[in-house]
């Protein structure tokens, strides 16, 4: 798949941003949910399905399996499973999304193999694949590498008692797709229980499977000695992209409302925002983030300089704190934001230090953050999803022209991101060059 690497974001900052924001179906969810319809040979229809480049690129790995695919209309895609081929995986397609791991689960369940290639994804720290092994090994399947590629096998997987040695979301979501086609119960202890998780164990259930303990960490998923059957399901809105949102509406001084805004995800985002000064309102329809307030850092009990820090759900999300720096570079106070999980997702801020911001980077988990700084317009390459999104709400604030590359990067997590943006007043054009 051909990536267009060279096209640009060129962004004439310094515009409010009004108006109002429709979020997307979740990305983290809907990858794990098109991975689930290799677990039945009926039909499974999916709408609000964001149509974004990792979808795009998972989809077109189960074309490559050998499931038919067809779009009934709108954001809904429809999917049969019921003639595939585990040994013929798109292996360069493979390459381009951590979330091609997730095939391992569902294909060594139904098929008794798999055959993948190191999943990639974005450069954001070491990314262990331990604990997908260690679940699937639990429950009977051999894993192993031949030449460059992993390989899973198994005469039949066994429900099991699993404790994860770490609370991975797509090490939850693989073990348990394995564990609806194994013989018995299985317990996984140390679960991550973020919402994709939740979305993805509510879709199985709907699959016929039996699965209880959601939204906590141990799940116990009944095994099926059938196929699941197919069903019809909605994926929830994108948490991350509704935190996003948020962030940049405070940073653009504008008055931004999001609609369909579940109830229990606006805490956990709230608790590490709320800190940077950040409020949101809500009517009986949508929230409500007024930028034209000041963001002012809410010192800790004394006086002490307060901590952003990023923890399993339902923790401040580390798919957040890039935008969490930027808020801090606009609000009055100083603020430590705390990267624990991974080691390199911070690596990006020398370009907002390029564009004006005070920050100092302690190591590669902590920066410290004074504001408000006047930023201004430069040209900065996005290295992952997270990140890009980030630098692009900071272009969106700073004054004068931006020019934001690898844009590619963003659009694997952000849907018809331009378009949505435009409509809110900002003055952003997508090139090539």
């Amino acid at each position: 798949m051909n990536l267009p690497i060279k096209d640009i974001y060129v962004v004439e900052g310094g515009n409010p941003l009004s108006g109002t924001l429709q979020p997307s179906g979740s990305k983290n969810a809907a990858l794990p949910i098109l991975a689930a319809c290799l677990l039945t040979d009926g039909d499974v229809t999916l709408h609000n399905v964001p149509d974004i480049r990792d979808v795009r690129t998972m989809i077109a790995l189960l074309v490559s399996l050998g499931v038919s695919v067809t779009r009934p209309g709108g954001s809904s895609i429809r999917l049969n499973a019921s003639n595939i081929n585990p040994d013929s995986i798109d292996s360069s397609a493979c390459k381009e999304i951590r979330a091609s791991i997730l095939l391992a689960g569902p294909l060594v369940a139904r098929m008794g193999r798999a055959k993948l290639p190191p999943p990639g994804g974005d450069i954001i720290g070491r990314r262990r694949l331990d604990t997908h092994f260690l679940a699937l090994e639990q429950m009977g399947a051999d894993v192993g590498f031949s030449g460059s590629m992993l390989t899973f096998s198994t005469d039949g997987l066994t429900g099991e008692s699993i404790f994860l040695d770490e609370p991975s979301v797509t090490a939850t979501e693989n073990a348990i797709m394995a564990a609806a086609l194994a013989d018995g119960d299985t317990v996984i202890y140390n679960a991550a229980c973020e919402p994709n998780v939740q979305d993805l164990a509510n879709m199985l259930i709907s699959m016929g499977s039996r699965i209880t303990g959601i939204g906590t960490n141990r799940l116990c998923i009944s095994g099926s000695d059938t196929l699941l059957h197919g069903t019809e399901y909605e994926i929830t809105p994108d948490h991350i992209e509704i935190g996003s949102f948020i962030g940049l509406a405070a940073c653009c001084r504008g008055l931004v409302r999001i609609p369909d805004v579940p109830s229990f995800i606006l805490k956990p985002i709230m608790n590490g925002f709320s800190k940077l000064g950040i409020s949101v309102k809500s009517d009986a329809e949508c929230l409500i983030i007024d930028g034209s307030a000041e963001l002012v850092v809410q010192p800790d009990r004394g006086g002490s300089i307060p901590t952003v820090y990023d923890a399993p759900w339902p923790g401040f999300s580390p798919d957040l704190t890039s935008t969490a720096v930027v808020v801090a570079t606009q609000a009055r106070g100083t603020a430590l934001i705390f990267e624990k999980m991974f080691e390199s997702r911070l690596f990006f801020v020398d370009k907002l230090v390029a564009m004006g911001a005070a920050i100092i980077q302690c190591d590669p988990h902590r920066v410290v953050v004074s504001g408000p700084s006047a930023l201004h317009g430069t040209d900065v390459i996005s290295p992952d999803i997270r990140a890009g999104m980030a630098l692009l709400t900071a272009a969106l604030c700073a004054d004068g022209t931006s020019i934001i590359r690898n844009v590619h990067q963003i659009e694997r997590g952000y849907e018809n991101l331009v378009d949505r943006l435009k409509d809110l007043g900002a003055k952003i054009t997508r090139e090539s060059c």
